[in-house]
């Protein structure tokens, strides 16, 4: 009686089990390596970052009007529109954020010069305390604050202003808790927050057209 090969037939079947599923592993693998090394060297790419000292050729539109300069990587907004455009109503203040005396109009939202590279505000529109006048009269803004007596040193009025502008350009008829909030982030060392607020209110008509000029 010829004996049944039982442990080749189990050897060859395990090794065939074996085969393929080393092949599928392997296959597996290399499909999640391929994808995670892509990743991996995704990640490993970093952003293209200027030096200090490099110079950029930029175009910025400021108050409508479009200008050509040329500047250092590490200039501010508000360095570029002091010292360059001589655009001197937007104020210097702390520098790092805390006082808003530099406070400017992007895309018509308030924003902190001082935070901002010149090279970061291409392709966006740049509204200066400048820019709310025409000719040489006020805007509404300007005019409320002149109106409610708003300011006493007045450093801190041309950030103040602009912030109150941004803020009715969203909400043409803000409640209290709405100016309170906008305002916050301006600093009065004078302490005159009860007129800005008064201001504020006041521009709001103004801009409807609610007694004085628009």
């Amino acid at each position: 009686m010829k004996k049944k090969k039982t442990g080749a037939k189990r050897s060859d079947q395990t090794a065939g089990i074996t085969r393929r599923h080393f092949l599928t592993t392997m296959g597996s693998g290399a499909a999640v390596m391929a994808a995670t090394g892509g990743l991996a060297a995704e990640a490993a790419r970093e952003p293209e970052v200027l030096k200090a000292d490099t110079t950029a050729k930029i175009t910025l539109s400021v108050n409508g009007r479009r200008h050509h300069l040329l500047v250092e990587s590490r200039w501010s907004l508000l360095y570029v529109l002091r010292e360059k455009l001589e655009l001197t109503g937007t104020k210097v203040g702390c520098e790092r954020g805390e006082c808003g005396a530099c406070t400017i109009l992007i895309d018509n939202v308030p924003r902190y010069a001082c935070l901002t590279l010149a090279v970061e505000a291409q392709g966006v529109k740049i509204t200066t305390l400048e820019g709310l006048m025409t000719g040489e009269e006020l805007g509404p803004v300007q005019q409320a604050f002149l109106e409610e007596d708003a300011f006493q040193c007045g450093y801190c009025t041309p950030g103040q202003i602009m912030a109150a502008e941004g803020l009715l350009r969203s909400r043409p008829e803000p409640s209290e808790e709405e100016i309170r909030r906008a305002m916050s982030g301006n600093l009065c060392r004078c302490g005159t927050y009860d007129h800005l607020f008064k201001a504020v209110k006041r521009a709001a008509a103004l801009r409807k057209g609610k007694g004085g000029r628009v």
